[in-house]
């Protein structure tokens, strides 16, 4: 059975750090050899490629850019009438990935207008979402990347956001029905919609194409106090033969690097 390869989050990771740059030294300084984060967009690409260089990183995920934070946007995807924008956010992830050798790019679905009830605009935030990854898979076919999509949950993190369980997010990668669109398995967001991870895992693997990790209900460290048995998951994904990276998508209880024991632990339990 392979090992699994795990990657620091850089946009929950580190943050006492205040440059992403500062933060992949911190990454690389703790034994990790891949990151991943959500939004590079306002770090100097020259200065990201410096550190990535000097550090021998991978990085492995970035997410299409959020579109307006300020009126309270998380991804355009799936957005009816922001088509051009999302287009034009997919194209700056890709300049990112490209420039980073990222090849795997989080397309945002985005969240329920305000005020609007959500089975009213399902299906027409469906068919959006469908088209914008069909664009999005010619988009990455040509340059070898892979395109995510991620449900986050509706009942503690994102209340409005349109995709938020493993079943609609499945069914979509199958309506698009491109090799290189497939799910991103947030297990934190899994576990709080559904739970039954087990047989969701074994279910949806074939379209998985990345993991992450945080414990519940907190989002903290896997092996922090919680609802989720990190180590039986992990043995799981080994019987699977999962190959992809397992991104720590979670808020340290204090340093980040006073928080690694779990992985130091399996590092060294599987050399």
């Amino acid at each position: 059975m392979p090992s699994l390869k795990f990657c620091a989050n850089l946009s929950w990771m580190f943050t006492d750090l205040p440059e992403f740059t500062q933060r992949l030294h911190a990454a690389a300084a703790s034994g990790f050899r891949a990151v991943e984060a959500a939004w590079l967009y306002e770090s100097d690409l020259q200065e990201l490629q410096k550190a990535k260089e000097q550090t021998g990183l991978e990085v492995v995920l970035i997410n299409t850019p959020p579109g307006d934070v300020k009126n309270g946007e998380l991804g355009l995807g799936a957005v009816p009438g922001r088509e051009t924008d999302f287009r034009q956010g997919l194209d700056l992830a890709v300049m990112y990935a490209k420039a980073l050798d990222c090849r795997r790019i989080h397309l945002m679905a985005g969240r329920v207008p305000v005020g609007v009830d959500r089975a009213t605009v399902a299906m027409e935030m469906e068919a959006t979402f469908v088209e914008n990854l069909k664009h999005a898979a010619h988009i990455l076919s040509k340059e070898g990347i892979l395109g995510l999509i991620e449900p986050i949950n509706t009942r503690i993190t994102d209340p409005r956001y349109f995709l938020d369980t493993p079943q609609q997010a499945a069914a979509i990668v199958q309506k698009v029905s491109q090799s290189n669109i497939m799910l991103q398995m947030d297990l934190f967001h899994w576990q709080i919609m559904e739970g039954n991870l087990t047989q969701n895992i074994q279910k949806y693997f074939t379209l998985v194409g990345h993991v992450q990790i945080a414990q519940v209900p907190g989002r903290n460290e896997p092996d922090s106090p919680g609802e989720v048995n990190y180590p039986y998951l992990f043995s799981l994904l080994e019987k699977l033969g999962y190959q992809g990276y397992i991104g720590c998508e979670y808020k340290p209880l204090g340093s980040t690097d006073a928080g690694l024991g779990w992985v130091r632990e399996y590092w060294k339990s599987h050399r």
